[in-house]
């Protein structure tokens, strides 16, 4: 099989492994929030991405800042809030849940921008899903839903500031300033809230573990195989994310799912995939961030 062709078979499979590296390092985060807690995490995450990222983009780093610091400070802020927010909704509530909640953020952009009826009905699908995991409010903490809720509204700006940073700087730079900006903003808080016990070695270890695994592999696959598969597949296989974060969920830290709760997350996910179906195509495929429904930094 000729290189390319085999790289196409392949790719596919490597973003549903970079999907599980994500949930798997939001799982790893949660058993650390009882030691680091959830800013300290946070914290972590975006320090040793940072560090990644401006390593992999230096070359291109050089006047980014000051010729785009407004696109810089809006992308880092609303990356930066919406990781806080994600990681103290999945210290109360079930990952599978807050991924579902979290993805009706580029789900609600997607539909918004179809201008469609299939765009209505696949909003209509999704509502009904979010319905049913309301059927179990009682048992879930509002707080952390609502968390959930203000990821998904940060995540749909997070999208709308990538694509103007990924217009106006080339290659990971915005990314690279993006994280950056994440971890000035969080690292202080965390210091504050958390004091010494983010600078334990085994803590330190666990947070580049969680960066490498939520971050700079799912990057780097997601970058690599989508210059072998088209944006739309490569969408739908994102908008499977609440599945694979609830089977993550249930297989690390037991995290069961009742029948209704599965039901709502299989049409949440149902939704996803029909939206970046009936979806505008783009014109090319360059960057992550082209995509339907984009990577969950989170």
């Amino acid at each position: 099989m000729p290189h390319d062709s085999r790289a196409a078979a392949l790719a596919p499979f490597l973003v549903l492994v970079g999907l599980l590296c994500q949930e798997a390092g939001a799982a790893v985060a949660v058993m650390v929030f009882p030691q680091a807690g959830p800013v300290g995490m946070v914290a972590l995450r975006l320090l040793f991405t940072a560090v990644i990222m401006l390593v992999i983009a230096r070359r291109t780093l050089r006047g980014a800042v000051r010729a785009h610091w407004r696109i810089v400070l809006g992308y880092g802020l609303a990356l930066g809030v919406m990781n806080a927010l994600f990681y103290l909704a999945i210290a109360r509530i079930p990952l599978g849940i807050a991924v579902t909640i979290e993805v009706l953020g580029p789900l609600t952009l997607s539909v918004i921008a179809s201008h469609s009826l299939r765009g209505l009905v696949w909003a209509l699908i999704a509502a009904a899903g979010v319905v049913l995991l309301g059927g179990t409010a009682h048992g879930l903490d509002l707080v952390g839903v609502a968390f959930a809720a203000g990821a998904a509204a940060l995540w749909a700006v997070y999208i709308l500031m990538a694509r103007a940073a990924g217009a106006a700087m080339p290659g990971l730079t915005g990314l690279a300033l993006a994280t950056s900006v994440g971890a000035i903003l969080t690292v202080p808080a965390a210091l504050a809230t958390v004091g010494g016990a983010l600078l334990d070695p085994r803590i330190l270890a666990l947070g580049l573990a969680v960066a490498v695994l939520s971050s700079a592999i799912p990057y780097g696959i997601e970058i690599s195989a989508l210059r072998h598969m088209r944006a739309e597949t490569f969408g739908i296989l994102m908008a499977l994310a609440p599945a694979l974060a609830a089977l993550t969920g249930l297989a690390l830290l037991g995290q069961a799912m009742t029948v209704t709760v599965a039901l709502g997350i299989v049409l949440v996910t149902v939704a996803g995939v029909g939206a970046v179906r009936t979806a505008p195509r783009p014109a090319r495929v360059e960057t992550v961030d082209d995509a339907a429904i984009p990577p969950s930094p989170a």
